[in-house]
């Protein structure tokens, strides 16, 4: 025990003195300190599918919209990969090529040239558009 107070008295530190460093939490304190943690932890997490459920229920509009917006954006970069990988290919470019050329040939031939043909391809698409839209009742 006079060690303790040599020491004491050497360092300077007086043990009735109350100060930031003199105070030591006993492990009751201490506890109690983290059983109010724990219960405010918890409570958050049992709160926390109802805040998910009340926040997707607000805003599901917008989170479906992006959803499809990044689907969209992923879909097309593969899409893009693909076809750059075939382009790749020696013969296969250049018939894609030749192919696309026939085709839109083919097409302007049957849709563009004549009136008659502008009004059933335009015919076609509104209906196309009605089925998609929701503007009139699909016939099948």
């Amino acid at each position: 025990m006079e060690e303790k107070q040599e020491t004491t008295q050497q360092v300077g530190v007086n043990p009735t003195e109350v100060g930031p460093l003199a105070k030591v939490p006993n492990s009751e304190e201490t506890s109690d300190g983290f059983q109010d943690v724990k219960n405010q932890v918890l409570e958050i997490l049992s709160e926390l599918p109802a805040i998910i459920t009340g926040f997707f229920g607000q805003y599901q509009k917008p989170i479906v919209t992006l959803g499809l917006i990044v689907a969209v954006i992923i879909s097309l970069k593969v899409m893009l990969a693909i076809v750059e990988s075939l382009n790749d290919i020696p013969l296969l470019a250049p018939t894609f090529e030749l192919i696309g050329i026939i085709y839109s040939g083919w097409f302007v031939y049957r849709y563009l040239l004549r009136a008659s043909n502008r009004q059933e391809l335009s015919a076609e698409l509104q209906a196309w558009k009605d089925q998609l839209f929701g503007d009139k009742p699909s016939d099948s």
